[in-house]
């Protein structure tokens, strides 16, 4: 950690539900999809030395072990022990041996209590993502998980989930951006107490950041468009995880706290929507194939 991590802006949180007292997760994180093992572990500390204080990996992204150094070495110079909110998934694969799933990757992120497990996708083809969420609630249960969630579930998916199991998850990690914006889900979501995640909040770049609203709302407030996207994300209540391995980018995505976008703004993004997926529809995801 440098002098600067001293001068980081604060990062607003989220209640998740959990089985004692809520759980606070910090609405902006830094994301590491597609951050190869080796390049991660200094990515992460960039993103902890500019406040990010909420990383999000999984299994399948193979990159928890370089997340469970970069953890060590800010721990070890200094930031307070479990400062840091973390999350990893179940991948497709291990719907049916979550517990050895859970276990290895607690062994790669060198941590004995993990804040947020998430079922990767629901992969329904498979037909065992209801037995996932029993073993994945047994997990906190026992206290080595304080939140559990999903990613990538449709209101059919949650609604199976609270008919088999009784509870619905705290949190729901979806593909979500102002092309994308899955209006339907998020008043489900709203309903019944489930956060809403955005994965791809920028959509992976893809006309959204030279989509000329965007661009003028970025100019009107002196910002990158991206940074005018993020801001429109947490304006709508969600957690939002932006990815980047590039030092100025990392620091530019969470210095979106000196402005606020307004009604005309709003109004702005609103018209946006497109249903554009930039990844697979959960529905016919296959079970191996990676996001």
């Amino acid at each position: 950690m440098t002098a600067e991590s001293s001068l980081v802006p604060a990062v607003p949180t989220v209640s998740l539900r959990a089985a004692g007292a809520s759980v606070a997760i910090p609405q902006l994180g830094f994301g590491v999809w597609q951050v190869p093992d080796d390049q991660v572990e200094a990515a992460v500390g960039t993103a902890l030395d500019a406040g990010y204080r909420h990383i999000d990996t999984a299994r399948i992204y193979g990159n928890e072990a370089g997340v469970g150094r970069a953890l060590r070495t800010a721990y070890g110079a200094g930031m307070p022990s479990g400062s840091v909110f973390v999350t990893t998934k179940v991948w497709n694969d291990d719907h049916r041996q979550v517990r050895a799933a859970f276990d290895a990757s607690m062994d790669r992120l060198g941590l004995d209590v993990l804040d947020l497990y998430l079922i990767h996708w629901p992969a329904p083809l498979g037909e065992a993502y209801v037995d996932a969420w029993r073993e994945v609630l047994a997990l906190r249960a026992e206290g080595r998980v304080r939140a559990v969630g999903v990613c990538n579930f449709h209101i059919s998916h949650l609604e199976r989930l609270l008919a088999e199991t009784g509870e619905l998850p705290a949190i729901n990690q979806i593909e979500l951006h102002p092309y994308l914006q899955q209006r339907e889900l998020v008043a489900f979501h709203a309903e019944h107490d489930i956060v809403t995640e955005a994965w791809s909040p920028l959509a992976s770049g893809k006309d959204v950041l030279d989509d000329p609203v965007v661009t003028a709302i970025a100019a009107k407030h002196g910002v990158s468009p991206a940074q005018a996207v993020i801001r429109w994300h947490l304006q709508q209540g969600y957690v939002v995880i932006p990815k980047s391995v590039t030092p100025s980018r990392i620091r530019e995505n969470i210095d979106v706290f000196g402005f606020e976008l307004d009604a005309d703004d709003l109004a702005g993004f609103a018209g946006l929507d497109r249903g554009m997926r930039t990844g697979p529809n959960p529905d016919e995801f296959t079970l191996h194939a990676v996001r």
